[in-house]
């Protein structure tokens, strides 16, 4: 047998024992993904993965595999916190762990230049993985303090008689919670997903990607608060019904839109201000 035959069966045999180990910590996080609005983006996450992984095919070809038994000590290492998260039942220890058995898979039937090269692509599916309840609520709490904050100064601005106790903004006819769904901790976490993919698709420099991807913390607080006024304005002039149902849940594809055009805005004008060589590969490129 081949050494190339012989790494393909060994690739084999790694992802039937991947999926037999990691099936129930797969079915509970599509589980999350189907009934969590926060991470519903995380369908898409493997398949981009895999897409960028593609990409690299050429790079990798180029590249000779030389596997490393340091990738050993990496799964040993994924396979102890997969047992420790099963153990004290923490579903996200569980969940980290999947990234560090791939990795350390890619390293030890490939080397540590396929691993480089796929770097990217991994660490992208961490974006899939819901984060610990203690630290979602550690940033969506905040978040909705500053989204009643902001939304009952613009409120005031505009002359509508409003009072905030935490989260909640008390009109004259109707009173607005700000709860959890309506932090901005939703559209925060699917923009940052699409930050990265613009800020990869369209510039090369570290730099300008960081930007684009912090860029939506600013965004994401602005567009909600934006948000939250909007549904006061509309529960002062038309009622309590306006700031509920169908125009509710509109105005957070509205929002959320927005944002995005906030931040593509953003990413025009670094790209301008400070004009860079486009990503290998970029079918602008190949044009020019």
């Amino acid at each position: 047998m081949t050494a190339d035959r012989r790494k393909l069966l060994a690739g084999g045999l790694a992802v039937v024992a991947f999926g037999l180990l990691y099936r129930h910590v797969f079915g509970k996080l599509i589980h999350d993904w189907w009934y969590d609005d926060n991470y519903s983006h995380g369908f898409l996450i493997i398949p981009i993965a895999v897409y960028l992984a593609w990409e690299r095919r050429h790079r990798l070809a180029a590249v000779r595999s030389q596997a490393s038994v340091a990738g050993l000590l990496v799964v040993a290492a994924s396979l102890i916190v997969l047992l420790a998260g099963i153990l004290g039942s923490e579903l996200f220890l569980t969940r980290i762990s999947i990234v560090g058995t791939v990795a350390g898979s890619v390293l030890f039937l490939f080397g540590w230049r396929w691993l480089r090269t796929l770097a990217f692509p991994l660490a992208f599916l961490l974006l899939m993985i819901p984060l610990p309840a203690i630290i979602f609520n550690q940033i969506a709490f905040p978040l909705q303090l500053l989204a009643s904050q902001a939304g009952a100064l613009t409120l005031r601005s505009l002359e509508i008689p409003v009072l905030r106790e935490g989260n909640v903004l008390i009109l004259a006819n109707t009173q607005l919670e700000v709860a959890e769904a309506c932090s901005g901790i939703r559209s925060l976490v699917s923009l940052l997903t699409v930050a990265i993919m613009v800020g990869y698709f369209t510039d090369t420099r570290a730099s300008v990607r960081l930007l684009i991807a912090l860029s939506t913390i600013p965004v994401a607080i602005v567009a909600n608060a934006a948000r939250v006024a909007g549904t006061g304005i509309a529960a002062h002039n038309f009622g309590a019904g306006a700031a509920q149902g169908f125009i509710h849940e509109f105005s957070g594809w509205a929002v959320f839109l927005v944002a995005f055009l906030l931040m593509m805005l953003l990413q025009r004008a670094v790209v301008r201000l400070a004009p860079g060589r486009p990503p290998a590969g970029d079918p602008a490129a190949t044009v020019a």
